[in-house]
């Protein structure tokens, strides 16, 4: 903000010095004589060749050496200009960067946490003890009652095997393994031991049965209605357990190559502002789609407090393989429709602009593939600055006629 505020004041300074140098022309430019004349800091095309004030702001003048060689691809600013324009230079070197990739992701349920519950028998449908697409149902909650004659009779035949081993017990036939296969069909069936024991208890038997749920979760498909006959095998009800979810993203084969298949994903999400999350990339399809060619890749959510929801959106950050190259801060590149430049320090107080090619980003840091060498002195501070002062003193674009 502060170099912005800077280049505003100088470029206000000098709209108002180019009106101004109309009038007092004679005033504010003379020829200097020898080897050094006197500018302004904050006008300099004000050159005079004796100590005195700017004719423009009243500040003090400075005195300049003159170059043998004037540097016409360059800027040359004085001790002040770059204290005042905040110019800070850094030597450019190695370092590790990786490049982050954010992908757009929707959330889905966990598949592998969808269970399927179903009727393992033939019967009526009589009582559905949750009626509603996503009603949260609990491990052992009531699910439906059902009338099955094959149930019930599958019951009594329990029943009399009980009573026959009580009269007769084990003389004549090993009635304990009869009680013991009458018993393991209605666990077939899906009755639970305490329901077993209850019929062994009372040596009664109901003709409605209850089925519970075996699983925690949100009701997500109710495939049947009160009254209606299921048939053996049929879905009565499917669960989700939300407590996972898969932030589920399309990545295109030309990014494989940067992503890690074990590495930790940022997952953030536009419906919660401030909610972040950290996963793991759990599955990559290894097949390519042939018509977009993109493929699917998974991270697991956590979400242990419900607030994420399946179908919102997301995005997916995920850190690219670090490699060790040249970096600089971002702040120090100018990027324009021809392409990225930076400042660099040819000599003291002198600065030209280099075309480079930049590369993969991470943070405030960004890649330097070519225009640069290590230890090259770069402007990181006042890019902007440097830019408008060689436009204002030049008249042209300091990367006219640039190639890489």
């Amino acid at each position: 903000m502060k170099n912005l505020l800077t280049l505003i004041c100088f470029v206000i300074l000098f709209v108002a010095c180019r009106n101004g140098s109309k009038t007092e022309n004679k005033d504010t430019v003379h020829s200097g004589h020898g080897n050094v004349y006197y500018t302004c800091s904050m006008h300099p095309q004000v050159m005079q060749d004796k100590p005195g004030n700017c004719p423009i702001c009243e500040m003090k003048l400075i005195q300049v050496t003159k170059s043998s060689k004037p540097d016409k691809e360059g800027v040359q600013l004085s001790e002040q200009q770059i204290e005042l324009g905040n110019i800070l230079t850094d030597t450019i070197q190695n370092g590790m960067i990786g490049d982050n990739m954010v992908l757009t992701a929707t959330l889905n349920a966990d598949q592998r946490k969808i269970h399927a519950v179903s009727a393992r028998l033939t019967g009526r449908i009589e009582q559905l003890y949750f009626k509603n697409i996503g009603d949260y149902v609990r491990k052992g909650d009531k699910l439906f009652d059902i009338y099955s004659e094959e149930l019930n009779s599958s019951k009594q035949e329990y029943i009399l095997a009980l009573e026959k081993q009580k009269i007769l017990g084990n003389s004549i036939v090993d009635f304990t393994v009869l009680v013991q296969s009458a018993k393991n069909k209605l666990l077939l069936w899906g009755l639970s031991e305490a329901q077993i024991a209850q019929i062994r208890l009372k040596k009664v038997t109901t003709p409605l049965t209850t089925f519970y749920s075996p699983e925690a979760g949100y009701i997500t498909s109710l495939d049947i209605s009160e009254g209606e006959y299921t048939m053996e095998g049929a879905t009565v009800v499917r669960l989700a357990d939300l407590s996972t979810l898969w932030a589920e993203a399309q990545v295109y084969t030309s990014q494989l190559s940067q992503i890690d298949n074990n590495s930790m994903a940022s997952v953030q999400f536009p419906d919660l502002p401030g909610k972040k999350t950290n996963g793991r990339i759990e599955f990559m399809n290894p097949e390519v789609n042939p018509n977009s060619r993109i493929l699917l890749l998974r991270v697991s959510v956590a979400n242990l407090s419900n607030l994420l929801k399946p179908g919102m959106p997301a995005y997916v950050t995920i850190k690219g393989k670090e490699v060790n190259t040249l970096t600089l801060p971002t702040n120090a590149v100018l990027r324009t429709a021809s392409g990225a430049s930076v400042w660099v320090q040819s000599d003291n107080r002198t600065f030209k602009s280099k075309m480079v090619e930049i590369g993969m980003e991470d943070g405030d840091r960004v890649e330097i593939k070519s225009g640069l060498q290590a230890g090259d002195i770069v402007v990181v501070s006042g890019a902007y600055l440097l830019y408008s002062e060689f436009i204002f003193k030049k008249g042209a674009n300091p990367m006219e006629g640039m190639k890489m």
